[in-house]
């Protein structure tokens, strides 16, 4: 092993809890950097204080800042997705993007059918068969959950969600089945530790280099539980999520990676992970139903000055990932916090997945234009970040006040109710398993409830 005067010290970030322990950077010796819990973009911002439910992670932090960019600004990804972008119909809704990008979408500068105005919303796509079929105000799942018998949880969500069945990950079990772990593998030069930790070695971290995305380890153990237990004769619909190439790509970053390399690499890696994942399902599940969400929750800081992207390549990346994910399903993305809607909804989203919030509100004009184009909203109704209620009473009064307050704002009830699905409002793995189990039949009970005001009867606290 070389000595470690050769090594090169690298400030890595905690990346919330979404992301994995702390990193080793392979620049001729491993070393390890102790961080504090400070970084430009998330709590030295407004943003809402980050929460440890996606991953295990033993307590890091950090001291760096965010780098400016070093890319260009900004040649898009390697893996270039506009072929992809222009399978998707332009849209006729109005622009979600701040008005400096919308001003160049209307001049065209630089934009792609990704991002332009006119069609339908969600996007249809050329030679697919992919429509929103969704059912109204059914319950399913947002991340991990806190089980480390992959089949008892691959039993509990069939048994909880059969409208709509959430394909488990457990980091509970295996630091490997991390949001971030899951992301880097196939990923050549990067490496995943015992404790989830990153190890980089940057002489064979190649963005042209392909991805291999294997499912026969640790890191999708959930995934192949679920496929074990799913019917084909009864499993019509399945939902599963990935790390969208925002995070990913910032989180390889902070870890070492170059910049004008790091999203490149993850732009391949979540590529080859939808394919892998989705094939392993067809083969297993032939003709289900995908629901895809990505999780992105630096979404929150895509506007930022030190956000390391342009605004609009940020929402290019994303809008790329949605496209290949219309190839064969249904596309949404989860945002944890006070995302930036406008943004995420300029990436072309078929659901939006958001935590019930009375500050949704402010945000009226923009839902009620996504509902009227046929967008479905995933409310994360049961806050998962705090004390979980004990009952369905504050997640159903919390809803009703807010669809109240957006009703107000514009937003048709009718399209609130008809096109909802319920969630927590992100992972449970720090939770029991009692406690998920209490989440679900919340979940539950508010579905039945959503489901029990028929027609176009204004929802009321309290029915």
């Amino acid at each position: 092993m070389p000595s470690a005067t050769a090594a090169t010290p690298v400030t890595v970030p905690a990346w919330f809890a979404h992301a994995t322990t702390p990193t080793t950077i392979d620049a001729g010796a491993s070393v390890r950097s102790t961080v504090r819990d400070t970084v430009v973009g998330t709590r030295d911002t407004s943003r809402t204080t980050p929460h440890a439910i996606h991953a295990p992670i033993v307590p890091t932090y950090c001291t760096g800042r965010l780098r400016p960019s070093s890319a260009l600004p900004m040649a898009g990804p390697v893996v270039n997705t506009r072929p992809a972008h222009d399978r998707r119909k332009s849209q006729t809704t109005s622009c979600f993007m701040p008005p400096q990008i919308c001003s160049e979408r209307s001049s065209g500068t630089n934009v792609g059918k990704s991002q332009q105005v006119g069609g339908q919303w969600p996007p249809e796509i050329e030679g697919g068969d992919v429509s929103i079929n969704l059912p109204s105000g059914a319950p399913t799942g947002i991340g991990s959950l806190p089980f480390r018998d992959p089949a008892r949880a691959a039993a509990f969500v069939l048994d909880r969600l059969p409208e709509l069945p959430a394909i488990p990950t457990l980091p509970k079990r295996s630091p490997a089945e991390s949001m971030i772990a899951q992301g880097v593998v196939g990923i050549r030069g990067i490496t995943v530790g015992q404790y989830g930790s990153l190890a980089v070695d940057l002489t064979k971290v190649d963005p042209q280099a392909p991805v291999e995305t294997s499912l026969d380890h640790g890191a999708f153990d959930g995934l192949l539980a679920f496929l074990d237990l799913a019917d084909p004769a009864t499993t019509t619909r399945v939902k599963w999520q990935i790390v969208g190439p925002l995070t990913l790509g910032l989180t390889l970053s902070r870890a070492g990676v170059p910049e004008e390399i790091a999203f490149e690499v993850a732009v391949r890696a979540v590529r080859a992970h939808l394919q892998a994942v989705r094939q392993r399902i067809d083969e297993v599940l032939p003709g289900v139903q995908h629901v895809v969400f990505i999780d992105e929750p630096m979404f929150t800081d895509v506007q930022d000055a030190e956000f390391p992207l342009a605004p609009e390549v940020a929402i290019d990346y994303v809008s790329g990932t949605l496209a290949a994910i219309e190839q064969f399903g249904i596309s949404g993305v989860h945002c944890c916090g006070q995302g930036d809607w406008g943004a995420i909804l300029a990436a072309g989203p078929a659901v939006l997945s958001m935590p019930v919030s009375p500050r949704l509100v402010e945000v009226s004009g923009l839902l009620a234009s996504f509902l009227e184009s046929g967008g479905w909203i995933a409310w994360g109704a049961v806050h998962t970040d705090g004390p979980v209620p004990t009952s369905s009473h504050r997640p159903w009064r919390d809803l009703n006040s807010l669809w109240e307050g957006l009703a107000r704002g514009g937003c048709d009830l009718e399209l609130l109710r008809r096109q909802a699905l319920v969630t927590p409002a992100c992972g449970l793995f720090t939770h029991a398993e009692q406690v998920a189990n209490r989440v679900f039949s919340i979940l539950r009970e508010v579905s039945d409830r959503l489901n029990g005001c028929g027609g176009s009867t204004p929802l009321s606290i309290g029915a």
